[in-house]
């Protein structure tokens, strides 16, 4: 499941530069997550490190219209760390 960044969000930067993917971005108005590029940080931590830095309680959630497996999430991981070694 990609995450998604909910109007919650104060813009204070502590997510984006945490994420191993380079998944989260300056949207127009607050951070959004690319779900092409989200793994929940599968791959990289326990459990999803934007979550664990924003101070705003459930501000990132799971992304509803992005579900996915944790092996879709794992097959995510492959393709986006290993795509330019195959």
């Amino acid at each position: 499941m990609a995450l998604l960044i909910t109007k919650k969000c104060i813009n204070c930067d502590m997510c984006e530069p945490e994420c191993p993917n380079d998944a989260i971005f300056m949207g127009s108005e607050i951070y959004e997550i690319d779900s092409n590029l989200c793994t929940e940080c599968v791959g990289h931590y326990d459990k999803p490190t934007c979550q664990s830095v924003c101070p705003i309680t459930n501000t990132i959630i799971t992304d509803p219209e992005h579900v996915e497996s944790q092996e879709q999430l794992w097959d995510k991981f492959v393709m986006i760390h290993h795509a330019d070694k195959i």
